[in-house]
């Protein structure tokens, strides 16, 4: 599916990878978890490539929020401490505050102590989303990948969000790998990688893919979705 692809991401960047449907975008994250071993050439993080770590190893390198938002069936504080046991309650209302869905916790009936679910039918799916947007940054990961992580928010929660994403990046050194079609979360990005059929046709920031000719531009455009 993905072939003729080579990238160096350095500590830090923020990195965007872009593309029609089916252009390979969710199966390169699923190279970077192990969910899938390359069948030639390699991945590797600070040197040493992926398939001689353990799985559960790489794994704990990564925060990762997906479009499609999974809840556990516990507390919100348990939900948020699940990724970082040693976090304590002020980590996580920080992070709660960070993602924006600090007002949401507390509007709730046990605030941090109330149960909740996959099912939950008192928060809705952008406030789901921004939970698990905190959960990853109660983790403190070093690298975070997020896919589509803030389709279902609103435009003011987003921006909040990016803003704080900003922060992860500047502050603590955060490498982020975003997958991503919202302009806002493109214009930020150290780099833009634009791939269709697997492979790279297109690398560089936004304001040089905004006026080159070629997929980006048809997307940006609206005219490729």
């Amino acid at each position: 599916i993905i072939r003729d692809f080579s990238v160096k991401v350095k500590p830090g960047m923020k990195v965007a990878i872009v593309g029609p449907t089916g252009a390979g975008k969710t199966t390169l994250i699923n190279l970077l978890m192990r969910f899938y071993e390359p069948n030639s050439g390699y991945i590797s993080i600070d040197g040493v490539p992926t398939r001689e770590m353990k799985r559960s190893d790489v794994r704990q390198l990564f925060g990762m929020v997906l479009q499609d938002t999974w809840l556990f069936s516990c507390t919100v504080e348990e939900h948020l401490r699940y990724g970082n046991q040693n976090a304590t309650l002020d980590d996580i209302k920080k992070a709660a505050k960070s993602s924006n869905v600090e007002h949401v916790i507390e509007a709730l009936p046990k605030a941090y102590k109330t149960m909740i679910s996959e099912d939950s039918d008192n928060i809705s799916a952008g406030e789901k989303q921004l939970l698990t947007i905190a959960r990853a940054m109660v983790a403190d990961p070093p690298m975070m990948i997020l896919d589509e992580a803030t389709s279902a928010l609103d435009n003011t929660s987003e921006k909040h969000v990016q803003k704080e994403i900003e922060k992860l990046k500047s502050e603590y050194d955060t490498t982020i790998i975003s997958i991503a079609h919202r302009l806002t979360t493109l214009q930020n990005c150290d780099e833009i990688i634009v791939i269709d059929k697997g492979k790279i046709v297109q690398r560089g920031t936004f304001d040089q893919l905004s006026n080159t000719p070629g997929i980006f531009q048809d997307m940006k455009n609206g005219v490729l979705k």
